[in-house]
């Protein structure tokens, strides 16, 4: 109890962004449509679009669900970029 109290505390005031993103955009990756079930929703994830984790608008403009797959392509593709970019 102790140790999930003390995480709640490092989380930002928003932190249920995970759920309403699945209810705004669904159980669907927006990158490559995989459709989720209950059974491997855990693989369904939040992408903060511009990299802001505490920037959660309600309406679910700064989120795209992405599967573990295409959400570790995208950050792989921006860690590319910066190295890139110098």
């Amino acid at each position: 109890m102790l140790v999930k109290t003390l995480k709640a505390g490092n989380r930002p005031a928003n932190a249920d962004y995970r759920e309403q993103s699945l209810k705004l955009h669904g159980w669907i990756c927006a990158k490559c449509g995989r459709e989720f079930e209950r059974e491997n929703l855990h693989l369904l994830t939040v992408h903060h679009k511009d990299g802001n984790h505490h920037h959660n608008p309600k309406d679910g403009s700064n989120w795209e669900n992405l599967c573990v797959y295409c959400h570790d392509d995208e950050h792989s593709r921006l860690l590319l970029a910066e190295y890139l970019n110098g």
